[in-house]
């Protein structure tokens, strides 16, 4: 029996008529109706990006693309523009300067000045923006340097600061973009499912989209548009990224429902709660229209799902490992994210490891909110590691001996966090992880002198109960979520961020307001170097009562051993065996796992197999293709559907 019916079956097994009741059918709604509340939400967007009163709320050049694109407060705008953008030849800027200067230029097409847009063409000429070195970055830059090149098709290498034509520029704008898009769509993104990067990849792709010149590489963005979005529509829950996370900051972390990627899902398809993103304007100003399936994907949370996705690393430039391989010279290695979809949680995970530098999440466990802003609806574990190794692995600045607090350090106080023992996000080499529907073992095996040996386990103060138990198992409830979580070894109980270092950076960016998150939660720390840990969630409409799913849980077959290496075997809800050694290839039901063959995408809502370049999404009988070797879209019913 596949495992959910036979979860469903255990879960209501003896349960009076009604109480195992699943979250109520999405009333049907027509392909108009779901374009006329977009265009709703799109005016909404662009209303509060063009109130002046909340101008101190968000930088001045998103209110001036609203104005510009509404055709409002023309010279208020124009006048803004010049105190926006009146930058010097030798002042330090980079892609989120450009991107931001190639939106207001094109949303000013008809609105701005003449002498504006030669000052923006002089601009050009003059500030040399650095590319930085990330993905998102790189798509920025080229995306922008794409459409201003564009702009200006003729000129010669005189017209721009890197001293090439504007028909080279193209060229390699061109070129780079569409590299990414088919490296993507055959073997994953690399900065992948990152509840804030989902926004750096929306504006560039957004910005193409709308204004791209090229009918086909316009028509690629919409469909890379299409890509993304579902990738997010699957593992969210009420707008809230759901899974693994390759980049993601400590207030997101805790917060989930506060995000871009919230902000986005408001947008396209009304999840959650509106909040105020400078990406959004982009995406409503360019004209893409999510597909009316991706609508219902989003908000059909009827029954329980798995989604298993291929996703890739970052660019390794050093210690590439024995699982790296090659794509066009560079290397990488494979990322196998598994998610759970529930009607009233969502758990996620990927295999463990270092996958991104510094702000990785290995799994999260995430439960449903009507109202998602302000709460700390989530839990996870990780071991805080850190190390030069890791930097050198992933930034061609940082070598071997590069020091922990250069790394920390680098561009600001963005990642201050990262040597310390209390940080919520990063990967680890010492950690496997292992899924099962909603069941998942972590292991730890970390070496002696290894820097913070310890394992945290974050406890949000949203919990309704937190019950330590003397069978060893913490039994607690979130919302419509009951979960066990039962830890190889002890741990003291301590408040998060209990170094100081997230509360002493309060106002700067990556710690924004920790004071209005950070209070009241705690963390499990255990300092075990041979440690684990075994999660069993389920819902609580599922039992009649906490006690319950406590006494359920208790009888499940467990058993752990740390020497010589951390290992576990644990009969799950839903009567699976499921059993890793640390090292080694986990098994359900004696069957090993197999990564090798592991989806670009696999789900009820849709399938792409590794290298293909293409994307099936389905909803029932509708039928969504998206083909990225031919630049093509089918969008049709299944006749024979049943």
């Amino acid at each position: 029996m596949h495992f959910r019916s036979l979860f469903l079956a255990l879960a209501t097994l003896s349960l009076p008529a009604g109480l195992f009741g699943q979250a109520a059918s999405p009333d049907p709604i027509s392909n108009a109706e779901i374009l006329r509340q977009f265009e709703q939400r799109r005016e909404t967007t662009f209303d509060r990006a063009s109130g002046h009163a909340e101008l101190k709320a968000v930088d001045t050049w998103v209110t001036v693309t609203a104005d510009f694109y509404r055709r409002a407060n023309l010279d208020w705008a124009n006048a803004e523009l010049l105190k926006n953008f009146s930058n010097k030849p030798s002042e330090d800027l980079n892609v989120f300067w450009m991107y931001s200067l190639a939106t207001v230029m094109e949303a000013g097409h008809e609105g701005m000045t003449p002498a504006n847009q030669a000052h923006i063409r002089e601009l050009w000429r003059t500030c040399f923006p650095f590319r930085l070195d990330t993905e998102n970055h790189w798509l920025l830059y080229y995306t922008s340097l794409c459409l201003a090149a564009e702009a200006n098709p003729d000129a010669g290498p005189e017209a721009w600061y890197n001293g090439k034509s504007s028909a080279e520029n193209i060229a390699e704008a061109r070129s780079y973009i569409e590299d990414w898009m088919a490296i993507t769509t055959s073997y994953g993104q690399g900065e992948f499912n990152s509840p804030n990067y989902l926004e750096e990849y929306t504006a560039p792709l957004a910005l193409l989209a709308g204004w791209e010149r090229d009918p086909r590489f316009r028509q690629e963005a919409r469909m890379m548009l299409d890509y993304i979005f579902y990738d997010y529509a699957v593992e969210q829950l009420n707008g809230e990224y759901g899974g693994a996370h390759s980049r993601v900051y400590p207030s997101q972390v805790v917060q989930p429902g506060q995000t871009p990627a919230a902000a986005i899902g408001w947008l396209l398809f009304g999840l959650g709660e509106y909040q105020r993103n400078n990406n959004t304007v982009i995406l409503a100003a360019s004209g893409y229209t999510p597909p009316a399936i991706l609508y219902r994907i989003a908000h059909d949370r009827r029954q329980p799902y798995v989604n298993r996705e291929l996703k890739r690393t970052r660019w390794r430039v050093r210690h590439a490992g024995p699982k790296a391989f090659a794509i066009e010279g560079k290397m990488t290695m494979a990322v196998h994210n598994y998610t759970y979809m529930d009607p009233d949680f969502v758990i996620g995970s990927c295999q463990g490891g270092l996958l991104q530098p510094i702000q990785q999440q290995s799994w999260s466990l995430i439960w449903r909110e009507d109202k998602t802003l302000g709460h700390e609806n989530t839990f996870f574990g990780l071991q805080p590691y850190s190390s030069s190794f890791e930097a050198s692995m992933y930034f061609p600045w940082a070598i071997p001996d590069t020091s922990v607090y250069e790394i920390a350090y680098a561009g600001g106080v963005a990642k201050a966090d990262y040597d310390s023992p209390d940080k919520l996000e990063g990967g680890s080499p010492y950690e496997q992880i292992f899924q099962h529907g909603p069941a998942l073992i972590a292991l730890y095996d970390m070496p002696p002198g290894n820097r913070f040996s310890m394992i945290d386990t974050f406890f949000s103060r949203d919990l309704a109960h937190r019950d330590e138990d003397k069978s060893g198992w913490i039994f607690c409830q979130g919302g419509p979520l009951y979960f066990g979580y039962r830890p190889f070894a002890p741990g003291e109980w301590k408040s998060m961020g209990w170094t100081g270092v997230l509360k002493s950076k309060n106002d700067s960016w990556f710690s924004n307001n920790f004071l209005s998150y950070g209070g009241n939660n705690h963390c499990l720390v255990s300092n075990s170097l041979k440690n684990g840990y075994i999660v069993q969630a389920a819902p609580a409409r599922a039992y009649r009562s906490f006690d319950s799913f406590k006494a359920a849980v208790r009888a499940l077959p467990v058993t752990i051993a740390l020497e010589p290496a951390p290992e576990a075997t644990f009969t799950t809800l839903d009567g699976t065996t499921m059993h890793v050694r640390y090292g080694g290839i986990p098994q359900e039901n004696s069957v090993p796992v197999d990564y090798r063959n592991w989806p670009l995408f696999d789900n009820p809502y849709g399938n792409a197999a590794k290298e293909s370049g293409k994307l099936e999404i389905r909803y029932g009988a509708e039928r969504y293709r998206l083909n990225f070797k031919d630049a093509t879209v089918e969008d049709f019913i299944k006749a024979d559907t049943p």
